[in-house]
């Protein structure tokens, strides 16, 4: 049996619309309890909601097929939202108020699953790459279903998770030794100034994480303290949170100081970090030793240079970097399976 359920379909806060969507067998009856006019199907009626003989809102109502589910159009104020929240979970409807998460698919419209499946994730679309790319796939998957691809590309399919990264951001954690530039180098992928900065060892005292764009990728940046030995238990406790954000982290952005000798803490860091994306900063000064080749990035985070091939090459460790919003991905395992069918029928 469906379950009855509000959707607060809008974020919260101040705005000129908000829109409640009620679903499941308590809908029809919801409506003629507490809407002062008749209700047709897939018609925008004007009326007064009510709660009893008080009036909270008028409010424009659209009813989906079979009254299986009603937008309420309301006026955004907090107090009309929280007004007919409150009356629908006294009616019997489970609030679900939209969160960091997808939104269930009987919250959502669309003619097929799939299309389902993208108004669902749309929530979680935070750039105009991942929103392209997301409402791309029903054009894409449609492609691919009258032209089922050879194995080779399904499988590179089944392994691709850009859009995947595109909906839930991966964390990027910027380590280094106190002083070698981690804070302003995070200031200029933030593209402003979130983490204090001071030529003095030590002095973020605590992780920094926040939501960065790069130029389509959001990534969950993180600014850890600058690892070292210290007496100072604020900052010694500080370290050790950082490294615990580090050991979760999709990628790790190392960040060497060429103005210090690699022996010593820098060298413990390359051993700790094997697998780092390597940052080279302070490349304009007269450095002390040569990287062996070509793989590390090198910035000047004092002016911004190598910030766009640092950025670039985040991306492309997730798979982000010139990338098709038009092509076919899969970021549900509803879609992995349909994709591992239509591999097993091309063999």
């Amino acid at each position: 049996m469906m379950e009855n359920k509000a959707y607060l379909l809008t974020p919260g806060g101040t705005a000129a619309i908000a829109v409640v969507r009620l679903v499941g067998p308590l809908v029809a009856a919801f409506l003629r309890a507490h809407f002062s006019r008749p209700v047709a199907e897939g018609r925008c009626v004007h009326g007064e909601l009510c709660d009893g003989q008080r009036v909270l809102d008028d409010a424009l109502v659209v009813l989906g097929p079979w009254a299986a589910w009603a937008d309420l159009n309301l006026h955004g104020g907090p107090w009309v939202v929280k007004s007919v929240m409150d009356l629908a979970a006294r009616a019997g409807f489970e609030l679900r108020p939209v969160c960091a998460g997808p939104l269930d698919l009987d919250a959502v419209d669309g003619d097929t699953l799939l299309e389902r499946e993208v108004m669902a994730f749309l929530p979680l679309a935070r750039t105009e790459l991942a929103l392209r790319a997301l409402l791309a796939q029903p054009s894409a998957w449609a492609r691919l279903q009258a032209d089922p691809p050879d194995q080779g590309v399904t499988r590179r399919m089944l392994n691709d998770r850009a859009l995947i990264h595109l909906l839930y951001p991966p964390c990027v954690a910027i380590v280094g030794i106190p002083n070698a530039g981690k804070s302003t180098l995070a200031n200029r992928l933030f593209a402003q100034e979130r983490s204090i900065t001071a030529d003095r060892p030590g002095t973020t005292r605590d992780w920094v994480g926040e939501i960065a764009n790069l130029d389509g990728l959001a990534v969950m940046l993180v600014d850890t303290p600058g690892m070292r030995s210290t007496d100072d238990p604020i900052e010694r406790e500080a370290i050790r949170h950082g490294a615990e954000i580090v050991v979760g982290a999709d990628l790790v952005v190392l960040v060497l100081d060429a103005g210090v000798p690699l022996q010593g803490d820098q060298e413990a860091m390359l051993r700790s970090h094997r697998n780092a994306l390597i940052v080279i900063n302070k490349a304009d000064c007269a450095g002390i030793w040569n990287w062996p080749d070509e793989s590390a990035v090198r910035t000047v985070a004092t002016t911004g240079q190598g910030i766009d091939e640092l950025c670039r090459r985040i991306r492309q460790h997730f798979g982000c970097e010139a990338m098709d919003p038009a092509q076919a991905r899969i970021w549900t395992d509803r879609q992995r399976c349909e994709l591992e069918r239509i591999a097993s029928a091309a063999r």
